[in-house]
């Protein structure tokens, strides 16, 4: 019988009595992902890194383009040099005026049909009327359309122009 210095037999007790192993090992519960797979199961996990990144660049490519689109149909504008410049917020209704017609949006209209569609445009509440005439039409034409624009009520109107860069 030793003084406890040394390493005692794991099954040693008391001199003449068997004792049960002191081993006590605790069990694991494993659940699932934790669980060890074995070398050919698939990981069912779905990595959204990549999907992150997508999205962020889309986000990127849109607010770098937004600001490039242009509303209404494309109209070589007035040039001026000190003109009051407003950001388009999307409230406005675009009114641009060709030699080939008048345009509400993208959307062709008649001049004589004009007032009554901006009417249908204008009945949820006022909004701003932007013109975009072209540079090479006389007053006498834009002047018809800007008396339709009078007509159909709309309480403010811009005249769109080009500022010269010096």
């Amino acid at each position: 019988m030793g003084f406890g210095f040394g390493r005692a037999a794991p099954n040693a007790g008391p001199v003449g009595h068997a004792t049960k192993p002191t081993k006590h090992k605790k069990r694991r519960r494993l659940h699932g992902r934790h669980a060890p797979q074995a070398s050919g199961d698939v990981r069912s996990e779905i990595n959204v890194t990549p999907l992150v990144d997508v999205v962020l660049v889309l986000l990127i490519i849109f607010m770098v383009v937004t600001p490039m689109l242009h509303r209404g149909v494309e109209v070589e504008l007035p040039r001026t040099r000190n003109h009051s410049t407003r950001q388009d917020t999307g409230e406005h209704v675009v009114v641009s005026v060709r030699s080939d017609g008048v345009y509400i949006e993208a959307d062709k209209v008649d001049v004589e049909q004009l007032a009554t569609q901006l009417e249908k445009e204008m009945k949820n509440g006022p909004r701003p009327i932007n013109v975009h005439a072209d540079r090479n039409l006389k007053f006498g034409e834009v002047r018809k359309v800007l008396e339709q624009i009078h007509a159909s009520g709309a309480a403010q109107v811009n005249m769109e122009t080009k500022e010269i860069k010096e």
